[in-house]
C-alpha cells in the first residue's frame, strides 16, 4: 500500500506497537492520527486525572514524532466520521489500529469498520494491549476460565511473545498532507494536572524510565514490600499499561531479564509475584470480554438479590475519608488528592464499603473510575467484584477484612495514616489505628467517630450474603 493511517488508541507509543509496526512494514507512508472522543471518554467514566495522563501522553507522542520530522494529526469527534474524512483527504487506502476490549470500545471499532468499509477503505485491527485474548486460553472443555489459579497456570504454560519492532518507515509530514489538526482540551494539561501525574513520568519515555528503574532494584523486593503503602514498593506502571505508553511485551521482556539476573531465590520469587499481578490484569480482561454482563451486574447472579444499604451519609463519609477508621480515611484522602491508590488500600476501602457499610459495590466502582488516573473497566470491575464477593471466587462472602487489623499489619507505625490524616499526626502508636480508645483525642483533634462498628457489621454482612444465596437456592 502507498499510504495508510495508524489510529492511536490505547497505544500511545512508538516502540513495541503491533499495528504501527505492521503499518510501517506494509505501506510506503504511515500517517499517525489521534482522535479525542470526549463523549466516549465521559460515558466510560474516565476521571480528569486519567484524561490528564492521556493528554500528556498524546502531547509527548506528538513531540516524539515531531523530533523525528513527522507530525501527529489530532482530531476531535466521532472516530467513524473523522477517519473516513481523513482517508478521503489523505488518499489513504486503509486504517490500522490496535484492538480495545471494553464493550463500548468494541462497538466503536464496529462502527469504524462499517463506515470505512462503506466508503471503500480498508480497516485492520491487531492484538496489542494483552498477551492473550479472551479465546486464546481456554479450559480443556473449550470454555473460558472463571477461576484465576488454573488460568494463571495455563497462561504461564504458553510462550511469551517478544516486543514488536519499532516504527520503521517514514510518516507523511504535515506539510505534505494539508488537513486540519486540533489541539487537546487545555484544561487537561493544566499545571495542577501536570503535578498530579508527574510521579508516573510523562508519555512513553517516562513510562520506560519508570519500568527500568523498577526492574533495576525494587522488583527484587516486590514480594516482601508490595502490600505496605508507606513504602515505595510497587511499579506504578498501571497508568502506562492503561493508556499504552508502555507495551506489555516490553514489560515482560524487562521482567524476564531481571529474573535472569537475580542473585537469590527470593529475588526470583519476587519477579514471579510481579508476573502473577500482570496475569491478573489479563484474567480480568478476558472475564470482561467473555462475560460482558459484569460491566452492569454481578458475575454471580445470586448476588443480584442482595439488599444493599442506600445510606448516602455513610457513602459520603467513605468518599471524603471521614469514616472514623484511620486506614480507610487515609486511603480515600490519598485517592482524592492524587488520583492513585495502592492496591492493598484499594482492597481495604472496597471491602469496607461493601462489607462494613453494606453499600453496593457499583457505587464504589463508579467513584474509583471518577478519580483514578489508571481507571480501567476490566481491572476496576474485577477488583471491586473480588472484594464485594460477587465475582469469580468460589466462596467470597467469607472474606471480610478487619480495617483495624489491616491498618496495623500493613501500616504498623502509622506512617501512611499520619501523612494523610493530619488529625492523627501526633497520636501515640497504640492509638493511631484505634483513636476511639481515647475519646479526648477525638475531641481534641476533631477526627470523626466511627460511622459503624466493624464487629456488628461483619455479622450483618454474612447474614446478607447468606440470605441472597438461600433465596436463589429456593427458586
Amino acid at each position: 500500500m502507498k499510504r495508510v493511517i495508524h489510529w492511536f488508541r490505547r497505544d500511545l507509543r512508538l516502540s513495541d506497537n503491533t499495528a504501527l509496526s505492521a503499518a510501517s512494514a506494509r505501506a510506503e507512508e504511515v500517517v499517525p492520527v489521534y482522535i479525542f472522543d470526549e463523549a466516549a471518554f465521559r460515558s466510560a467514566g474516565c476521571s480528569n486525572a486519567a484524561l490528564a495522563f492521556m493528554s500528556s501522553a498524546v502531547a509527548a507522542l506528538k513531540e516524539s514524532l515531531r523530533a523525528r520530522g513527522y507530525e501527529l494529526i489530532i482530531r476531535r469527534g466521532a472516530p467513524e466520521t473523522e477517519l473516513v474524512e481523513l482517508c478521503k483527504a489523505l488518499s489513504a487506502e486503509a486504517v490500522f489500529c490496535n484492538k480495545c476490549y471494553e464493550p463500548e470500545e468494541k462497538r466503536v471499532e464496529g462502527r469504524v469498520f462499517a463506515a470505512l468499509n462503506g466508503a471503500g477503505f480498508g480497516f485492520e485491527s491487531f492484538k496489542d494491549s494483552v498477551v492473550w485474548e479472551e479465546q486464546e486460553i481456554l479450559t480443556q472443555a473449550g470454555k473460558p476460565f472463571t477461576v484465576f489459579t488454573p488460568y494463571a497456570k495455563a497462561w504461564k504454560a504458553r510462550g511469551m511473545p517478544s516486543p514488536r519492532p519499532g516504527f520503521t518507515r517514514r510518516c507523511a509530514r504535515a506539510r505534505s498532507v494539508e488537513v486540519r489538526s486540533h489541539e487537546l482540551p487545555a484544561e487537561f494539561l493544566s499545571p495542577k494536572n501536570s503535578e498530579l501525574i508527574s510521579v508516573f513520568g510523562v508519555g512513553e519515555q517516562g513510562g520506560l524510565a519508570l519500568l527500568r528503574k523498577f526492574m533495576r532494584d525494587r522488583v527484587y523486593e516486590y514480594a516482601a514490600v508490595r502490600d505496605y503503602p508507606a513504602v515505595e514498593g510497587t511499579s506504578r506502571l498501571s497508568p502506562h499499561l492503561r493508556w499504552g505508553t508502555v507495551g506489555i511485551r516490553t514489560v515482560l521482556a524487562e521482567l524476564m531479564r531481571a529474573r535472569a539476573e537475580a542473585d537469590a531465590p527470593g529475588q526470583r520469587k519476587s519477579c514471579d509475584v510481579f508476573l502473577t499481578e500482570l496475569i491478573w490484569r489479563e484474567f480480568y480482561n478476558q472475564i470482561l470480554a467473555n462475560f460482558p454482563h459484569v460491566a452492569q451486574r454481578s458475575f454471580r447472579p445470586e448476588y443480584e438479590a442482595i439488599k444493599w444499604s442506600e445510606n448516602r451519609e455513610h457513602f459520603q463519609a467513605w468518599c471524603w475519608g471521614m469514616t472514623g477508621y484511620p486506614v480507610v480515611d487515609a486511603a480515600m484522602r490519598c485517592l482524592n488528592a492524587t488520583g492513585w491508590l495502592h492496591n492493598r488500600l484499594r482492597m481495604i476501602v472496597a471491602m469496607f464499603l461493601t462489607k462494613d457499610l453494606l453499600i453496593n459495590w457499583q457505587w464504589g466502582e463508579r467513584y474509583f473510575m471518577q478519580k483514578l488516573v489508571d481507571g480501567d473497566l476490566a481491572a476496576n470491575n474485577g477488583g471491586w467484584q473480588w472484594c464485594a464477593g460477587t465475582g469469580t471466587d468460589a466462596a467470597p462472602y467469607f472474606r471480610i477484612f478487619n480495617p483495624v487489623a489491616q491498618g496495623k499489619r500493613f501500616d504498623p507505625r502509622g506512617e501512611f495514616v499520619r501523612r494523610w490524616v493530619p488529625e492523627l499526626a501526633s497520636a501515640p502508636p497504640e492509638l493511631v489505628h484505634e483513636p476511639w480508645k481515647d475519646p479526648s483525642l477525638l475531641k481534641r483533634t476533631g477526627y470523626p467517630c466511627r460511622v459503624v462498628l466493624h464487629t456488628e457489621q461483619r455479622i450483618r454482612a454474612l447474614e446478607l450474603y447468606k440470605s441472597a444465596r438461600s433465596r436463589k437456592a429456593a427458586y
